[in-house]
Order: structure tokens, then sequence, then C-alpha cells
């Protein structure tokens, strides 16, 4: 498959279509919270590592936020609202500085998992695509 990476332009928040339900009772909640701890363990490296908890203990709290949100919007249980309340996406990632460097470099980290997956390639594709569009969202500094 590939993973084309849509422009993204600071402000401009097209609309994103949730992923296919199908992608939980494939991975479960178990193998939603993996793939995310594994994109947070990539991120911790990369050149984006200064976005995110120095520490275990604030990467373990990041994981299960991203976690149960991923779970929610693919159709699971609401943990995300259940423990945070309303998602707010994008003011809760304002603090940081996500420009559209850094939002490739999150994007290919999620594309080198999901390409490892035993996701379909429709999966596959339908994860994709939400997360190529959605993360233009959280875009709030120029390149």
């Amino acid at each position: 498959m590939e993973y084309k990476i849509t422009q993204g332009i600071v402000g401009v928040r097209p609309n994103v279509t949730l992923p296919n339900p199908e992608i939980l009772n494939v991975l479960g909640e178990d193998g939603m919270r993996a793939l995310t701890k594994e994109h947070y363990e990539i991120l911790r490296h990369s050149e984006i590592k200064d976005l995110f908890p120095p520490h275990d203990a604030g990467i373990e709290m990041a994981v299960k936020h991203a976690s149960d949100f991923f779970i929610q919007i693919c159709g699971g249980q609401r943990h995300f609202d259940q423990n945070r309340g309303r998602p707010m996406m994008a003011a809760r990632h304002s603090p940081f500085k996500i420009d559209q460097a850094a939002r490739v470099i999150w994007l290919e980290a999620y594309a080198t998992l999901l390409e490892e997956s035993n996701l379909s390639e429709e999966l596959k594709e339908s994860f994709w695509t939400y997360l190529d569009i959605f993360s233009i969202w959280m875009m709030n500094t120029r390149d």
C-alpha cells in the first residue's frame, strides 16, 4: 500500500472519515494499545522526541490517552470520554509546536507499523486515511 501524506495547512481542518470499526475487531483493545505503544517508542527516538514526555511514566500516560482515543474512534469503548472528557484534540495539542515536518515524522512512524501489522490492505488504508487527514488538525505552526 502507498502511504500518501496530504499537504496540510495550519488552521484548515478538512473533513475526516472515522476508520472502519473492523480495525478494532481485528486488533482488539490490546492490539490497539500495543500499536500505539510501538508508535510512541519510535517517536521517543525520533527528531520530534522533544514533543513527548522524557520519562517512562509520562510516555505510559500518553500511550494510555492515545490508545483510549483510537479505541474510541474505531468504535470501541468510550474510554477517552470517560477518563478525559471530550477529545478536543487540537486544543489538547496546542501547547506543542506541530508543523508539517513533525506531522510527517509522526505519520511515517505509523506507516511503518501499519505495514508490519496483520490488518488487511483495506483496513490499513482506512486507518491511514483517518490518520493522514486528522493529523492536519493538530498542526499549529508553519514550517
